[in-house]
């Protein structure tokens, strides 16, 4: 066999093995991200008492998420779910889960979309709202978006380093997202009667929610972190999600690793048989 012929064939050997077992990893991490959105659960209901938090499969009794005792200003981490149909529900503290929920909403997770579903207004007035949260922002900026869960405070406007960017947002509203570039400033948020300074750290790439709650001693601000850049998943979202359906794929190396030793090996065994030189034939005497 030509020496040349064999190496091509060798090296094309090991080439297969390494894109064959490549192609199942990508594959399967295209496939889980594509059928994958995202939740969080806020109560920002100022004069709402604490309250069980329920998430449902569409048609399934059984809960899948229950958040117990949930006060004003707690927002959950992201937790992943199939994409598909969700009933979230409210109870009060402590009541069985049999009780007729407060106030319930209907999610449609899309793959690949994140959403907040937050209590809002007053406690006569009290609704579910489902917001759709954006995850990615124009190259090399920040997007920021306002939740105005004040009672005490009517309506607030947000300054951004001294620039207006969001004006009379009015209490249990949720504005739209706003572009700023990269910076660490002082955002404030005044009311009819305060105001409340807070300096944030915006990194380029990430998406924040700014929460105004109502302190023990006047305004409040949380800076809730959406997504960190990635564009692909919220920040603080959880590997697993609600019980960790992600098949466990094990890495190619070792055996790529395997496969090419053993071909290298057979490679410079073939060429030491095909370089040694013949033996000579003895010739008569």
């Amino acid at each position: 066999m030509n020496i040349q012929r064999f190496i091509r064939r060798a090296i094309l050997l090991m080439a297969v093995p390494a894109l064959l077992l490549g192609i199942p990893k990508v594959a399967s991490a295209a496939t889980a991200s594509a059928g994958t959105g995202w939740v969080r659960l806020a109560h920002l209901s100022p004069n709402t008492p604490a309250v069980d938090v329920y998430l449902y499969s569409f048609g399934d009794a059984s809960a899948e998420q229950v958040l117990h005792h949930v006060g004003y200003g707690v927002v959950s981490p992201y937790e992943a779910l199939a994409a598909g149909e969700y009933t979230v529900a409210m109870r009060a503290a402590g009541a069985a889960a049999t009780t007729k929920p407060v106030l319930s909403a209907s999610l449609n997770v899309a793959p690949g979309g994140a959403y907040t579903v937050a209590g809002l207004g007053p406690e006569t007035g009290l609704r579910l709202q489902v917001t759709s949260d954006q995850l990615a922002t124009p190259p090399g900026k920040v997007l920021v978006r306002v939740i105005q869960a004040s009672l005490q405070q009517h309506e607030v406007s947000v300054t951004w380093n001294g620039q207006p960017t969001v004006t009379n947002l009015p209490f249990g509203s949720v504005s739209s997202y706003q572009v700023a570039s990269p910076a660490t400033a002082t955002l404030r948020v005044a009311g009819e009667s305060e105001s409340a300074d807070s300096t944030i750290t915006l990194a380029a790439g990430t998406v924040h929610t700014i929460v105004v709650l109502d302190g023990p001693k006047g305004l409040m601000l949380d800076n809730f972190l959406d997504a960190a850049g990635s564009g692909d998943m919220p920040a603080g979202a959880a590997a697993t999600g609600y019980g960790g359906t992600a098949p466990w794929m094990p890495s190619p190396m070792p055996w790529l690793y395997l496969i090419g030793t053993g071909l290298l090996l057979a490679v410079a065994g073939g060429l030491g048989i095909r370089l040694r030189p013949r033996p000579r034939g003895r010739h008569a005497a």
